[in-house]
């Protein structure tokens, strides 16, 4: 687990970087704030087209090839990041960014689905959530302090932050070549006995999954009612975690005279509680029934926290915007481990992949969305309000979460069919 959150910790530090060099960055560019999200959005494009075959080659070839992969491509790419030029360049080098990283978190959880059991996944999915908010925490100030760089050897503060934060994945892409088993079995740190255990605990669950044989497909999971609904709920989501993830800094910073690295402490506080929330709430979710009680005032919550960010005073949006990532991944770590109560083997590899794929168009339309509500009114918190609607819908879809949702939807009948 350490080793997979330090993974996530520098993926998504490389993959929202841009939310602190978006000052800098658009005046030397030349980005309006719509151009930006388009950008900072463009990276899901690619991200989610992969994100499926990048599964399937997991569960193929193993975690520890696949993952050393994405992590060396992905590092490479960001270090890159330092030349672009302009709008299109920023455009290319933001799909080519996401096309690297694709796979790594529906891979990861894929991956988590081998070691841990239906009464431990979501625990341990909001454990490992927590680099997400470790890399705000760390990497907004981490910014910061890069961006004082300016100047220096004749390079951009975001220049320098983009080069040096991309280092680190391409050094740990070896240590986890070297140190992340693929099974439990070839964990050296559990006996025959541990692994064995684990080995027979999780194949009595997969063979209660109602899809738990064949390959992947595409028919079985759109024909799921409760896949549906995963993907209308984590679009919600992903759209209102990215749109802030994005423009927390802009919002910030539009609120007075604040250096870099001030910007980048109070960007990190709001992850500081999604810390907290990640670690105290996903225990609960020990049952079905738990799970949809949580999703929902984890939404409802959510767009509580969104609204105060949208229409208080300073002090009091901070507050509101606590509120609302307290449940970020608590939230995130429900819908997930939903899944393996539906399906196993490589039919819920595919289907990791194909929910966070779909999903993640929220995270593509989150940042575009509020880049364009700022151009047409000023305002940094206007698109906010989008969010909130989102989230309200979430809240609703999480109510029809139910044990009877989990059957696949009558197949169009056929003369042929025997």
């Amino acid at each position: 687990m350490p080793l997979l959150i330090i993974a996530y910790i520098i993926s998504f530090i490389d993959r929202t970087n841009i939310g602190m060099a978006k000052a800098s960055m658009s005046v030397d560019l030349g980005l309006s704030a719509t151009a930006f999200g388009l950008g900072a959005g463009l990276f899901f494009l690619t991200y989610a087209v992969l994100e499926v075959p990048s599964n399937l080659l997991l569960a193929k070839v193993g975690a520890r090839l696949w993952i050393a992969r994405i992590m060396l491509t992905w590092g490479v790419i960001s270090c890159a990041m330092a030349f672009v030029t302009g709008p299109w360049s920023f455009y290319a080098m933001r799909l080519l960014l996401g096309a690297a990283e694709a796979g790594l978190y529906p891979g990861i959880i894929y991956y988590l689905t081998l070691w841990f059991g239906r009464e431990d996944r979501a625990k341990a999915t909001g454990l490992f959530l927590l680099g997400v908010c470790f890399a705000n925490i760390i990497g907004a100030p981490l910014g910061g302090i890069l961006l004082e760089m300016h100047g220096l050897a004749g390079w951009s503060g975001w220049q320098w932050m983009f080069f040096i934060e991309g280092l680190p994945a391409v050094v740990l892409a070896f240590v986890v070549w070297r140190k992340l088993p693929d099974t439990p079995a070839a964990a050296p740190w559990l006996t025959r006995q541990e692994s064995d255990f684990i080995g027979q605990k999780l194949a009595c669950e997969a063979r209660e999954a109602p899809q738990s044989d064949g390959g992947f497909s595409l028919k079985k999971a759109f024909t799921t009612r409760l896949f549906l609904l995963l993907v209308l709920i984590y679009f919600t989501h992903q759209f209102s975690v990215y749109g802030l993830s994005y423009f927390l800094p802009g919002i910030i910073g539009a609120w007075g005279e604040l250096s870099s690295l001030q910007i980048g402490l109070l960007t990190a506080i709001p992850w500081i509680a999604a810390a907290i929330g990640g670690v105290l709430l996903p225990r609960f979710a020990r049952s079905e029934a738990r799970s949809r009680r949580l999703l929902m005032l984890g939404y409802l919550v959510m767009a509580a926290g969104m609204t105060l960010g949208a229409t208080a005073g300073h002090s009091l949006a901070l507050v509101g915007f606590c509120l609302a990532a307290f449940m970020f991944f608590t939230v995130q770590s429900v819908i997930f481990s939903t899944l393996p109560n539906l399906m196993s083997g490589s039919m819920l590899a595919g289907s990791f992949g194909l929910l966070n794929c779909l999903g993640l168009c929220g995270g593509f339309l989150g940042p575009f969305i509020l880049g364009a509500f700022e151009d047409r009114t000023g305002s940094a918190t206007s698109g906010l309000w989008f969010a909130v609607a989102l989230l309200i819908v979430g809240a609703i879809a999480s109510a029809f979460i139910r044990p009877s949702h989990s059957r696949p939807l009558p197949e169009p009948s056929l003369s042929s069919k025997s």
